[in-house]
């Protein structure tokens, strides 16, 4: 005869089988998460001014629908006004979300190169427009191409005194962008992890910069590259990630990989997007020996393995 202890035993049990068969159920059916993916045209920085369009068309054909632009040889959009680069976009089924301005006049970093065109020849840019100079200038001439976000790619971070004027710049910046019904983000390295004075230029941003004036495009593998676990800073700051940078890095953190092909785990950080606010990730590989060919790896292994 079952007495009552030996059915609450059992039923416990059978209570704890059905969750775990449930939960297996539940990991077998997991719905991997959706997003239309992007690019970030720096990638194609050595080849897509020689045909922008032809580089275009090959984006689309591999399944993008979302561009992120940066800086051309041509100037402008890749030699076009922002009106007519968000036209040509959208007749090819593609949508302008995003475009890269540096912060201050452009120097090299210490130790770096230009990058080289398909020749082997240093790329050769115009004058460059920055947000220091020429600020109001850059928003009001995107917010005609429509786009949603404008966003910082660097600024100088080296000192105290540096980083001080960066939450100045980027602060007017982002009044200017509200203004323009434009949102500003800012764009991560490895270098803004590294301490300057008390704090990291990173935090400092974070806490100085209004969150709604800037939110963050984050860079997935310059972040890794740092030391740092972007799921933590998701935890910190949720919500202020709305841009990524999907790249890949090699284990000793010294070059850079198309996605899938490095370390980092991308099942685990597109599980936390919605923590992070992500709307819109922009596949990178700066400076590859074959952009559209990095690109299409890229692509291929987040569309089998990651997302839908």
């Amino acid at each position: 005869m079952t007495n009552r202890r030996t059915f609450l035993k059992q039923s416990g049990s059978l209570v704890l089988g059905g969750l775990a068969f449930g939960q297996g159920l539940a990991s077998f059916y997991e719905k991997k998460p959706h997003y239309d993916l992007g690019v970030q045209l720096f990638t194609l920085m050595a080849v897509i001014d020689n045909d922008t369009r032809g580089a275009l068309q090959q984006l689309a054909a591999l399944g993008y629908k979302n561009i992120e632009s940066a800086f051309s040889r041509q100037g402008g959009f890749y030699g076009r006004t922002a009106r007519e680069f968000a036209a040509m976009l959208k007749e090819m089924g593609l949508a302008w979300r995003a475009h890269h301005v540096i912060g201050a006049p452009f120097k090299l970093p210490p130790g770096t190169k230009m990058p080289t065109d398909d020749q082997g020849n240093p790329i050769q840019l115009p004058p460059m427009r920055n947000l220091k100079e020429n600020m109001q200038e850059i928003v009001d001439e995107v917010a005609e191409g429509g786009i949603e976000y404008l966003v910082c790619a660097n600024i100088p971070t080296n000192t105290p005194e540096e980083v001080g004027e960066a939450v100045e710049i980027l602060t007017k910046t982002g009044e200017a962008c509200e203004k323009a019904g434009l949102q500003l983000a800012y764009h991560n390295h490895d270098w803004e992890f590294r301490k300057v004075g008390d704090s990291t230029p990173y935090e400092v941003f974070l806490s100085q910069v209004p969150p709604n004036l800037m939110k963050m495009e984050l860079d997935l593998a310059w972040t890794a590259k740092a030391g740092i676990d972007p799921v933590a800073l998701f935890k910190e700051h949720p919500g202020r990630f709305p841009l990524w940078h999907v790249k890949d890095i090699s284990a000793d953190m010294l070059m850079l990989k198309p996605v899938g092909q490095g370390v980092l785990d991308f099942k685990r950080l597109f599980k936390h997007a919605k923590m992070a606010g992500l709307r819109y990730p922009f596949i990178e590989h700066d400076m590859p020996e074959d952009g559209m060919a990095s690109l299409s790896a890229s692509i291929a292994y987040l569309k089998k393995h990651i997302l839908k």
